[in-house]
């Protein structure tokens, strides 16, 4: 075992009243390391320093130390420091083994009280360390990435930033960042909007987060797509609303729906709707905005890849045919970018700006400075923007080897759905095949989908799987397609 060296100062309990100092250093020192809070192989300060920190004398921390020593607990010599033994004796760990409450007991014992809102919270997985394969779905193509060159820019911008800079920033988010943010959603999404109405936020999560807070009481009601997207459905019904299921067809959401009666916010995916992956018609879009405005509803458009689109013409935000300040438009750099990134954006109602970034000041306060600054840099010198075409050529390209390989492989197994945009589509599977165990036999196979299935409330009327296509080369797609009619074969 390697040794742990520390120039930490001690954080010891204090002796209690009448307590011989020296007898208090030794029973403190022995209780931490049969506790583990000093592990094996740590390094404790020197003599001179511990004693000038407790105000001992330097002679009672060498006889503290000789003694624990001689019994097994520290080891060392003048000269190399004072260690935590490596190995401790049997006896000192039966006495820990007897001295410790059992896990069930200190569970019972230190079970503090939660609020309602911890109840009501649900984990939620976040992505995997690991490399891709076919066909996982929601991630990008992190190797084509250019580092290299944001790191050139992170560097450049860390040698160059400011005192001021250092010190934060307004609530709302770096306004470089925001005015740049706020030039792109105008020209390539059709968003209408200035500065002030843009906020920085650490990501989707965080954007539903805020919203859930600042729009919902305990009982509200949340119309969801249905399928629709488990992520934000947990932080609505987290926030204690009620998350009603409405269906959806070709068009999008079914706004005459009877769940849409009572709600208070609509959350959507026009661009793009998740998990199905069509586009929402603009009749449907001018309806959803004719229907907030006589329920005094707000709209949450989450627009999370929209960016990329193979085919068709390109589509409006919902945001832009807004009249009456109705639509929380919001989208993330984790799809287009990369997910570690954690910086996303919103585009706010003006009656709602102050609300939101007095909300963002309590909590998070803003998002870190210098990765606001670096991608600031990176939208504002055009390489954002190759960046975009660049992978929306190799993305579409991924997506016609995926349905030229799946038209002959997959023939009369999965049907894959032609969409217009995003990192993933839908396979329709035959009629008697199960999804559940399309996903278990697929992945001993080395192939990884996931059932639609768990995207809905209601249930779909036939089965069906993700197959995300963006992040995987030409070869592990035809890989992919093979293993996986193998699998549906078997």
């Amino acid at each position: 075992m390697p040794r742990k060296t520390t120039t930490f100062e001690l954080t010891l309990p204090l002796p209690k009243n009448g307590e011989p100092e020296y007898r208090w250093l030794y029973t403190v020192l022995r209780n931490e390391v049969l506790a583990a809070r000093l592990a094996p192989g740590t390094r404790l300060p020197g003599t001179r320093d511990l004693a000038a920190q407790y105000r001992l004398s330097r002679g009672t921390v060498v006889r503290a130390f000789e003694e624990l020593k001689a019994e097994g607990y520290l080891e060392g010599s003048i000269g190399s420091g004072t260690y935590v033994s490596k190995v401790l004796p049997e006896s000192m760990l039966e006495i820990t083994k007897r001295t410790q409450p059992s896990a069930v007991e200190a569970k019972l014992r230190n079970e503090p009280r939660l609020s309602a809102f911890a109840g009501r919270v649900r984990p939620f997985p976040s992505y995997e360390p690991r490399a891709p394969r076919a066909f996982r779905a929601h991630v990008p193509a992190f190797d084509l990435f250019p580092m290299a060159l944001w790191a050139q820019l992170a560097g450049r911008r860390l040698r160059k930033l400011s005192v001021s800079a250092l010190a934060g920033c307004e609530s709302l988010g770096y306004p470089p960042l925001r005015r740049a943010v706020a030039g792109y959603l105008a020209a390539s999404r059709g968003v209408k909007c200035t500065t002030e109405q843009v906020m920085i936020v650490s990501g989707a999560q965080q954007a539903f987060d805020l919203a859930a807070r600042l729009l919902l009481d305990r009982g509200d009601r949340v119309a969801m797509e249905d399928p629709g997207y488990v992520g934000a459905a947990r932080v609505f019904a987290a926030c204690g609303a009620e998350v009603v299921p409405v269906p959806v067809d070709a068009a999008g959401i079914r706004v005459d729906d009877i769940n849409m009666k009572g709600a208070r916010l609509v959350y959507v995916t026009p661009g793009h709707q998740f998990p199905l992956g069509m586009t929402m018609s603009l009749a449907r879009r001018l309806e959803l905005l004719k229907w907030a405005e006589r329920a005094n509803a707000l709209i949450f458009e989450d627009d999370y890849d929209s960016e990329y689109r193979y085919s068709g013409r390109p589509v409006p935000a919902l945001q832009g045919l807004d009249r009456s300040g109705r639509v929380i438009f919001a989208g993330t750099f984790s799809k287009v970018l990369f997910p570690s990134l954690r910086l996303g954006y919103m585009v706010l109602p003006e009656a709602l700006v102050e609300r939101f970034a007095a909300l963002q000041s309590s909590t998070s306060r803003h998002a870190p400075v210098p990765d606001q600054a670096v991608l600031a840099d990176f939208i504002e010198e055009g390489h954002f923007g190759r960046h975009l075409r660049r992978m929306r050529q190799v993305y579409g390209e991924r997506f016609g080897v995926l349905l030229e390989e799946g038209r002959r492989e997959l023939a009369g197994l999965v049907e894959i759905s032609p969409i217009e945009a995003g990192l993933q589509t839908c396979g329709w599977l035959a009629d008697g095949l199960d999804e559940r165990k399309v996903v278990t036999a697929a992945a001993e196979r080395g192939v990884e989908v996931e059932p639609l299935g768990r995207y809905s409330v209601r249930g779909l009327e036939r089965p069906g799987v993700h197959l995300g296509f963006a992040a995987v080369d030409e070869r592990e797609i035809r890989r992919g397609v093979r293993e996986l009619a193998v699998a549906l074969e078997g």
